[in-house]
């Protein structure tokens, strides 16, 4: 395949991060990270309906009504989400051509079939790209510089914890593939924090339930995780108003244009001006992510969930995993994240194991940049689909060429059923080893036994 344009796209379920990248890898990325909001909002006070890109230009966020392409992590709505595309994927916006172009897309973990047909439905058939890479955004930060350092590479086992908009994946990978069967999911992400922060706000102070957009400003402002969460909620409980944790959130005046903010402590404010008091709020909501049974779920915390996730792993390589965590995804940046997770892992992980956690310094993009560097990798052009292939096969041809977390059947004589879609083989030799007779018991084809894992930078 000759070079082309790379249209380079990490479909969050909050937003949509995409770029463009030359067709040949000495070229740096041609615009890095538009950030989009991957919704439809409707402003109930302009009466005025915002399509992606163009919530950037409103102005009046009281009572936003946000209709989401995402339900519960995966992408159902797909005439809202085609809307957001119609006006990205265009000469006007991206500067290239659907059809003189290659597209790397993101998709949800644990995507269901039905779901990736229709990805490739709307890639090949609605947008005519000339070929298109699916796959998981923390099957890109291998690519990228999360866990590079001191000049070194990536190291061949990471854990890398995805704590996203609608759930937090603990992910591990081992020589840039997932190990599928050591994947977690806790049921907590952005949108539920911010769900909650509405709900204890609007029983305590103000009725914020239709607030989304600010409630989301106010957690991002203010939230933060309690690396000792008795000993703050102590605080909170003696002195409810005045103690060092409150902090005084200015709800924003949109009559006047003026967006909310967090009250310095020399701030002269107006009569007219409206404050939510943020006490223990601050540190509760967040420690949901650790402590799910809070709110009735019975599920582990984050750290456990590591624990458990490490545990299935190759019992010689878990010392590894438990040296190179990361963290993407925007609910990672929620201050001492990092602190209180390091703090509860030490406890966990064996004596004779290091705990180290890498931290992006901007966790959002993480997986967009890993899929700027994979799009300048040479193997890119031998990953992809093409139209022609899709046109031939359908879906067979994404199925047999995407790393998939499920078996795939291939379509053969007697339907064998493969471990991943990137073990497609010749139907010619499947023939073949059906004549030869049965192999004896050998050694495991795990990929554990590799000689330079003791590599390991301190």
């Amino acid at each position: 395949m000759k070079n082309t344009h790379i249209v380079v796209v990490d479909n969050g379920a909050a937003t949509i991060k995409l770029g463009v990248v030359a067709g040949k890898a000495q070229v740096t990325a041609k615009f890095v990270a538009q950030i989009v909001q991957n919704a439809i909002v409707r402003s109930k006070g302009a009466k005025t309906t915002y399509v992606g890109h163009e919530i950037d230009t409103c102005r009046d966020f009281s009572s936003l009504h946000y209709r989401l392409p995402f339900e519960k992590g995966y992408l159902v709505d797909w005439d809202a989400q085609k809307a957001i595309w119609d006006d990205l994927f265009t000469d006007k916006y991206l500067g290239v051509a659907p059809s003189e172009t290659s597209l790397l897309l993101t998709e949800p973990y644990f995507n269901l079939p039905n779901l990736q047909d229709v990805y490739d439905q709307f890639i090949f058939e609605e947008y005519e790209y000339r070929s298109y890479y699916r796959c998981t955004p923390a099957s890109l930060v291998p690519y990228g510089s999360l866990f590079q350092g001191d000049g070194l590479p990536s190291p061949e086992c990471m854990l890398v914890i995805d704590a996203g908009f609608s759930y937090t994946h603990v992910v591990p990978i081992l020589n840039g593939s997932i190990i599928w069967q050591g994947v977690k999911r806790i049921d907590i992400g952005g949108k539920m924090l911010t769900n909650q922060l509405k709900e204890l706000v609007s029983y305590r102070q103000w009725n914020m339930m239709d607030e989304t957009y600010v409630i989301n400003d106010v957690k991002e402002s203010c939230c933060y995780v309690a690396t000792n969460f008795k000993r703050d909620l102590e605080t909170c409980r003696h002195n409810s108003k005045d103690n060092p944790i409150v902090r005084e959130y200015i709800l924003p005046d949109f009559s006047s244009e003026s967006r909310g903010h967090v009250r310095a402590s020399d701030e002269i404010l107006d009569d007219s001006r409206q404050i939510l008091h943020m006490n223990n709020e601050r540190f509760s909501v967040p420690e949901l992510l650790f402590r799910p049974d809070d709110i009735g779920l019975e599920q582990a915390g984050l750290a456990v969930t590591i624990a458990q996730s490490i545990s299935v792993l190759p019992e010689d390589l878990q010392g590894l995993f438990w040296a190179n965590i990361g963290l993407i995804g925007g609910t990672t940046k929620i201050p001492f994240f990092r602190d209180r997770l390091l703090d509860e892992l030490r406890s966990l992980a064996p004596v004779d194991c290091e705990v180290c956690i890498y931290q992006s310094p901007d966790p959002v993009l993480e997986a967009f940049n890993g899929a700027l560097s994979f799009a300048r990798n040479p193997e890119f052009p031998d990953r992809v689909v093409t139209r022609e292939d899709y046109l031939e096969m359908g879906s067979t041809a994404c199925r047999r060429k995407f790393q998939d977390w499920k078996p795939v059947e291939r379509e053969s004589k007697g339907k064998e059923v493969l471990r991943g879609k990137g073990a497609s083989r010749d139907k010619h030799e499947d023939e073949d080893e059906e004549e030869l007779p049965p192999r004896k018991p050998g050694r495991g084809r795990g990929r554990g036994a590799s000689g330079n894992h003791n590599r390991r930078r301190t």
